[in-house]
């Protein structure tokens, strides 16, 4: 089996929506949850987020309430957003950021619509995890050493979004792209045949301006 890695982060409502959709597949053990810092990301890219451009921001919101409603899952927006996630992040590594971590965390945040940006936001949901100094825990050197790392090879691997599932080497951006990967998933070929290996190479006709 290809390995699958699935990169996020806690500050992404598609992020918490994709999960739900995650856990339905048979291959969903196999998947390796990796957190990372988003806004890393659109630093290196050059980016803003789509919360950070106000014409954009009330679209995306109401999006994400569309396919949570659409999919039957509780969506509530934390008290305020963008938020800082590197609590959140840092706290899911300290606590080994396995399913259940995952779990706990995206609940905490987008089910139950609780604040995920400081220690003391997350106590509660780090007691859960069995982490008593959420403070003590976040700031260890080796956890932040561990986000960085997360981030850097994300990068290295292409990832320009979250969430994306790495299927192999091919990457899936986005919630509303889970069909797509569940045909890839059953038929590992598909991208290399006809039209979809041809727009692998497919050369840019117009320049951009400067």
């Amino acid at each position: 089996m290809m390995a699958l890695r699935w990169y996020f982060d806690f500050v992404s409502p598609f992020a918490y929506l994709h999960w739900q959709q995650l856990k339905a597949l048979p291959q969903f053990k196999s998947i390796v949850p990796v957190p990372i810092a988003f806004g890393a990301v659109l630093h290196h890219l050059g980016n803003l987020g789509p919360a950070e451009i106000p014409a954009k921001r009330l679209f995306t919101y109401r999006q994400a309430l569309w396919q949570a409603r659409s999919a039957g899952v509780t969506l509530r927006f934390p008290p305020g957003h963008p938020f800082n996630p590197l609590a959140a992040l840092r706290l899911c590594l300290a606590a080994g950021a396995t399913h259940e971590t995952v779990d706990i965390l995206f609940n905490w945040i987008w089910r139950d619509g609780h604040a995920g940006d400081s220690a003391a936001a997350l106590a509660l949901p780090g007691a859960m995890l069995d982490i008593g100094d959420v403070a003590a825990a976040i700031s260890e050197p080796s956890v932040k050493e561990a986000l960085r790392r997360n981030s850097d090879a994300a990068l290295a691997a292409g990832v320009f979004g979250v969430p994306t599932l790495a299927i192999g080497s091919e990457l899936f951006w986005g919630n509303d792209a889970h069909p797509l990967m569940q045909a890839v998933l059953a038929e590992p070929g598909l991208l290399g045949q006809g039209e979809w290996a041809r727009i692998k190479d497919l050369p840019v006709a117009v320049e951009r301006s400067r």
